[in-house]
């Protein structure tokens, strides 16, 4: 019993390790955004929405900007479709417009990590006030080639209805995910960021509060696809999972959010079943953070 103690460490010594990773991690992270040019303003009209997410709105001064758009980065299992299933569910319960567009999980199977988690889809969707919707991020390239083929290079496409459902036009929409969308965008760089520079122009048309996904594999080398979409962006959160031998340390951090104040800081977060996503603001990964 005494060799299996010595070859195990303590929880508290793998905890600390893995704090130690995501704090490199977000700071490679921040160091990335400080280099982008941030020259896009926010037209801040004093309306604020929130989450709906336990703790998280806590990290937030007012809210989030209505209208802004925010990327919610982060590695495989970190939460991100959690995340914003679970604020589009708050939001449509209090019963805003919302959309949830997948590039890649079937709609079934979204309703039913919803379901899972205490969210019922079907009774927000009779009352007009969600929409799952599948795209495929292929047929978008084809339309928005065959658009800018007719426009000879013009930039002004109209992607509408490549978006929304006819006649719904959401307060609130979830992209799952910007990763998807450029798989199918390869060796087309410059027509995928037409896209996306349209994708985020319609949301800020319509005045929708947008969060895009960002599957990040490693956020100290990149947040997003191309490095366009932290420029156009809002807000970035990030949702950290690292795990260090038999222990998994989660945590969340708002690590830029335009025209608002918050907490800057790294504090914990767990997954709970039949519940979501639950974020502490006291427990912070670390006692300092430069």
């Amino acid at each position: 019993m005494e060799k299996k103690k010595q070859e195990n460490p303590s929880d508290k010594s793998l905890l600390s390790a893995a704090q130690e990773q995501i704090l490199d991690q977000r700071k490679k992270a921040v160091d990335k955004i400080l280099q982008t040019i941030d020259a896009k303003k926010t037209d801040n009209s004093g309306e604020w929405v929130r989450t709906g997410i336990e703790g998280v709105d806590e990290l937030l001064e007012k809210g989030i900007p209505k209208g802004a758009s925010i990327l919610v980065c982060g590695g495989p299992g970190s939460g991100k479709t959690i995340f914003c299933l679970q604020t589009l569910a708050y939001a449509a319960s209090k019963g805003e417009k919302c959309l949830y567009m997948t590039f890649e999980e079937h709609p079934d199977r979204l309703k039913k990590h919803m379901l899972d988690f205490g969210w019922d889809p079907e009774e927000l969707e009779k009352k007009g006030l969600l929409k799952i919707e599948r795209f495929s991020p292929f047929d978008i390239t084809r339309q928005v080639e065959a658009m800018l083929e007719q426009a000879r290079g013009e930039l002004l496409i109209d992607v509408k209805p490549m978006i929304f459902p006819k006649g719904f036009i959401p307060d609130r929409v979830a992209v799952d995910s910007l990763s998807a969308i450029a798989s199918a965008f390869v060796g087309k760089e410059e027509t995928y960021r037409i896209y996306i520079e349209q994708l985020f122009r319609i949301f800020e048309d319509v005045g929708a509060t947008a969060f895009l996904i960002s599957e990040s594999t490693d956020v100290t080398k990149r947040l997003t696809v191309s490095g366009v979409e932290e420029f156009l962006a809002d807000g970035v959160i990030v949702l950290y999972s690292i795990r260090h031998g038999t222990v998994r340390a989660n945590a969340i951090e708002v690590l830029k959010l335009r025209g608002a104040g918050f907490q800057k800081r790294v504090v914990a977060m767990q997954i709970v079943p039949e519940k979501g996503i639950q974020v502490y603001p006291d427990q912070e990964m670390f006692t300092e953070i430069e």
